[in-house]
């Protein structure tokens, strides 16, 4: 078996923590489509943007009507909106470059998580999934709510079969969350229900178009579809998370699923639409860790879909697992001993970043090894010195051996410099409204220094000081010794008073117990000497003529 082709260790994938962000207590991240800018919904009911490029805030949106803590962050297309839903039941629409509020609407359930149509560069419609409700299609702007079905009431022969666990008898509270998604264009909702099922809906209708089972039947906690919107994957409560294939058109799904309605006459009720659903979506791959059965938190894909990632759900411990699309389990990351809440990974580079409990986001990325052959490719790494010989020509200013190698570049042609190539990763990117990347950086003030408490006091001590050095002329020895072992300082902090005394050093207390065992000079010794030093200090030029003097 030829391993290094299996061998699924060789992928580019996040290996380390690279760096961590920190600004209050994040809960939930999101990055906008370019990756430049990550949103990050804080526990105070705030939204900071963080520039990703260099790892500083660009902007923190705040509304004084919201305290409490964000649920979810979503990013328009163009990047110019931000959708973030609270935990205080409001859906608040951000504009980015302005940093003002648009709307605000409170919900009668708390929001757990809220997406903006994807089909638009100015979308006024979002998908919330409430706590306790069924998921709802709300208008920004006008706060009218349309709430989407969750479940398939059979009609059997005996009368209709027991509510689902999603709904009461009302049809309006439910007893577990839904999960529920757009398509990569916003023409269809994919609703995933307590029953273990997928629900295919037209949201402009309200009508189920087609149903797709998940095996075992388990409560589905998550749905979320990859970047390109070929791949969907579903998190259960049976500790499995499941990828289907998506086998509908990107952009005419409504039309494809009217096409193959028709084909399917002979059916009806439920059973159409698990024919429906069967065209409609493919069981692809299951991923499980089969011997710790642990749950899953936040999975997703990869900017390219080509990895898929969920982080433990399991208390005191920070553990992202990754595996490749074939079902591999690469790499398990290990953070701090923090749970983890929520995670994203990059849309265009290896990068995975992951949110802890204590408001931590942690940026992990790929542990690159030097590799100097990349500037030089005759360049040959050496594991021990090597004694080289160089050939007789080398250093000579037309070497013999080389041979001049004509350009098969044609310098006549003309070279487009205008022209952008787009982005094979941003290939839908056919919006009219230019995409927002980068913020602009906003100097900020530094802190004002604090004025030092000490400075007057600093220069009261070189007073105290000189006032009793020996060099004054008319202080005397019990004087000096006086000044220097009580010299009282007051500072004024604070309008307060305080008087300390100076500790004097060892070399000044040597110097004073020498001058006390040592017996006095004459007055006049003792001023010309004295005289003679301070004059030495000023600079003056009398030092000769004291010592003549002598």
């Amino acid at each position: 078996m030829n391993a290094p082709i299996i061998d699924p260790l060789q992928g580019d994938f996040p290996e380390v923590i690279e760096e961590y962000l920190e600004h209050g207590c994040m809960k939930c991240i999101a990055f906008n489509r370019r990756g430049t800018l990550l949103a990050a919904g804080c526990n105070d009911g705030s939204c900071v943007i963080w520039d990703f490029e260099t790892r500083g805030i660009a902007k923190e949106l705040r509304d004084n009507e919201c305290s409490s803590p964000i649920t979810s962050v979503c990013w328009s297309k163009c990047g110019n909106r931000i959708l973030v839903s609270a935990a205080d039941k409001s859906l608040l629409l951000w504009d980015v470059m302005s940093g003002k509020r648009i709307t605000r609407i409170v919900l009668q359930q708390t929001p757990l998580q809220a997406r903006l149509h994807p089909g638009s560069s100015k979308p006024s419609l979002c998908l919330a999934c409430p706590l306790s409700c069924a998921p709802m299609i709300v208008d920004l702007y006008t706060g009218n709510t349309t709430l989407l079905k969750v479940s398939i009431m059979e009609i059997s022969n005996n009368g209709p079969t027991p509510a689902s666990r999603n709904r009461c008898a009302d049809g309006i509270t439910s007893f577990s969350p839904t999960a529920a998604c757009f398509s990569k264009y916003g023409n269809l909702v994919y609703v995933g229900n307590s029953k273990g099922e997928i629900l295919v809906i037209n949201h402009i209708d309200g009508e189920v178009r087609a149903m797709v089972p998940i095996p075992g039947g388990s409560v589905v906690k998550n749905i979320v579809f990859s970047r390109n919107g070929q791949y969907l994957l579903t998190n259960s409560n049976d500790r499995i998370i499941r990828i289907y294939e998506n086998l509908l058109p990107l952009k005419d799904e409504v039309r494809a699923l009217d096409d193959l309605n028709g084909n399917l006459n002979d059916l009806n009720g439920v059973e159409k639409l698990k024919a429906l659903g069967s065209k409609c979506l493919i069981l692809f791959r299951e991923f499980q860790d089969s011997i710790t059965k642990v749950h899953w938190k936040a999975p997703c894909f990869s900017g390219d879909g080509e990895w898929v990632v969920g982080g433990s759900a399991s208390k005191g411990e920070h553990k992202i697992y990754i595996w490749d699309r074939v079902g591999h389990l690469v790499k398990i990351l290990e953070g701090p001993k923090e749970a983890l809440i929520d995670l994203a990974w990059h849309p265009v580079r290896p990068i995975i970043v992951s949110v802890s409990l204590n408001g931590i986001v942690y940026i992990w990325a790929k542990d690159y090894t030097e590799n100097w052959s990349a500037f030089a490719p005759d360049f040959k790494e050496l594991e021990e010195n090597e004694e080289y010989v160089e050939r007789e020509d080398e250093f000579d200013l037309i070497p013999e051996t080389e041979k001049v190698k004509g350009s098969d570049v044609n310098e006549d042609d003309e070279v487009d410099i205008v022209t952008v190539e787009k982005d094979p990763a941003f290939s839908d990117s056919d919006m009219s409204q230019e995409e927002l990347c980068f913020l602009p950086a906003t100097p900020s003030c530094d802190a004002p220094e604090q004025p030092d408490k000490f400075i007057e006091s600093s220069s009261k001590l070189v007073d105290s000081n000189n006032s009793g050095s020996p060099f004054s002329e008319e202080a005397g020895p019990n004087e000096h010794t006086m000044n220097h072992n009580s010299s009282p300082v007051e500072d004024d902090a604070g309008g307060t008073r305080i008087k300390r005394k100076r500790k004097p050093s060892e070399k000044l207390l040597e110097l004073q117990a020498e001058k006390i065992k040592t017996p006095l000079k004459s007055s006049k010794s003792s001023k010309s000497k004295s005289k003679s030093l301070v004059d030495e200090d000023m600079g003056n030029d009398f030092y000769g003529d004291e010592l003549s003097d002598e």
